[in-house]
């Protein structure tokens, strides 16, 4: 039963073009790189689906700080933060965050974790206990909805950046204690959430506001520290989520928030008293890392992703008026992420299939990662695209746009 069960399923998803297939890189994090197909063949493909914003994960100072880190620190920590897994690198990356953090946050001090998902299930969880009401916009990344659905405290759920509809829920709640819980960047959309705006809900209704903001740091900010410092908020109310695995070019994560927060969830966060921490070689390297993600050479690299994030966007609009035929659509966004969507599943897999035969790799995002009716292509872009880089997604796009124009039925509806 187990196993015809499987095979359903499988048939069910390949039909609505929703099957996932994992794919093997046989290099680094560079925007070229040699990608195994699904038949096994390796071939070098332009990379537009990396995370690593600033191109800091090939660095060679972060490979010789990892280098570095191993010949001091050995492999793994061997226990829990709480045990005896917080090293002296660890607690070295908490007070450069905490310090880092401070004009933002009072007080402020940090707490790591081994992966993005686990600290965002680690906060909402010990912060969302029986007694609090938690409201999430709708379009949180699934880390959030996934701790939401496992804490104690009531959930409701705000249409996406709608502050006046969060506002109307925030009133009509008698809960004695309110957690507002959102995306900073939101990662297949590409937008930022209206922090401000949303901070002063947080003071107006006595609540916390938390921040994930995997997709901000490293990017926004005079010195990359992200959305906070991007809108320059200050205040205690702010529990801010970040990770280490995209723009700072390493792994790992973070939580850093007003002291009284941390030591609660130094008490209640389950997954970070009961997960072993991280390898101390990496906190070792994350100290470089976090350096140059802050320093010159990150506000240089912060300069070149912005150039490139105009050149595309201007591009994509400039092809949109061309082909007004066309469903597909930009998103409201001026980050890295900039998602072309298209609408259909089969539409999606057909142009991101139409790019990779080209040379390119940008993978095709489908329900239940995004609403139904708005599968797109999730074009992400890095410090280390060139112009060229960038040009050359672009006219193969508009190669499949007159090849999509071109096969358009007479007569049928635009």
């Amino acid at each position: 039963m187990w196993f015809d069960h499987f095979r359903a399923t499988r048939e069910q998803l390949a039909a609505q073009d929703l099957l996932r297939q994992l794919r093997v890189a046989h290099g680094g994090t560079a925007p070229r790189q040699p990608v195994a197909s699904a038949g096994g063949a390796v071939r070098e493909l332009l990379m537009f689906c990396s995370n690593d914003y600033l191109g800091l994960a090939a660095h060679p100072a972060l490979a010789e700080a990892l280098c570095e880190g191993v010949r001091r620190w050995g492999g793994g920590s061997g226990a829990s933060p709480l045990v005896s897994g917080h090293s002296q690198a660890h607690e070295a990356v908490a007070q450069w965050l905490g310090g880092a953090y401070a004009p933002h946050i009072p007080q402020a001090r940090a707490l790591g974790f081994c992966t993005g998902y686990m600290a965002n299930l680690g906060v909402v969880t010990a912060l969302g206990e029986a007694g609090v009401e938690l409201f999430c916009d709708a379009l949180n990344h699934a880390s959030l909805i996934d701790g939401a659905r496992l804490a104690r405290a009531q959930v409701t759920v705000w249409p996406h950046g709608d502050v006046a509809a969060l506002e109307a829920r925030l009133r009509a709640s008698s809960a004695p204690r309110k957690l507002i819980v959102t995306d900073g960047v939101f990662s297949m959309d590409g937008d930022i959430a209206p922090l401000p705006a949303l901070l002063a809900l947080a003071e107006a209704f006595d609540a916390l506001l938390l921040v994930d903001d995997a997709h901000g740091l490293g990017v926004l900010g005079q010195q990359g520290l992200g959305c906070i410092e991007h809108f320059g908020l200050s205040s205690p109310r702010l529990v801010l989520v970040g990770t280490l695995g995209k723009s700072a070019g390493l792994a790992g994560a973070f939580v850093v928030a007003h002291q009284a927060v941390t030591d609660h969830l130094l008490q209640k966060a389950r997954n970070y008293i009961f997960s072993t921490a991280s390898p101390p070689a990496i906190e070792h390297a994350l100290l470089t890392a976090l350096a140059l993600l802050a320093g010159p050479e990150g506000q240089h690299r912060r300069h070149a992703l912005a150039a490139r994030c105009r050149q595309l966007r201007e591009g994509l609009t400039e092809l949109l008026q061309k082909h007004p035929e066309l469903p597909w659509r930009l998103t409201d966004s001026t980050t890295p992420i900039q998602p072309l969507i298209v609408g259909s599943n089969a539409e999606a897999m057909r142009l991101a299939a139409r790019l990779e035969q080209a040379g390119i790799r940008v993978p095709g995002i489908r329900p239940p990662t995004v609403p139904a009716g708005t599968a797109r292509l999730r074009i992400t872009l890095c410090a280390s695209h060139t112009e060229a880089d960038v040009e050359q997604l672009l006219q193969v796009l508009r190669d499949a746009a007159s090849e999509a124009q071109m096969a358009e039925p007479e007569g049928a509806d635009a």
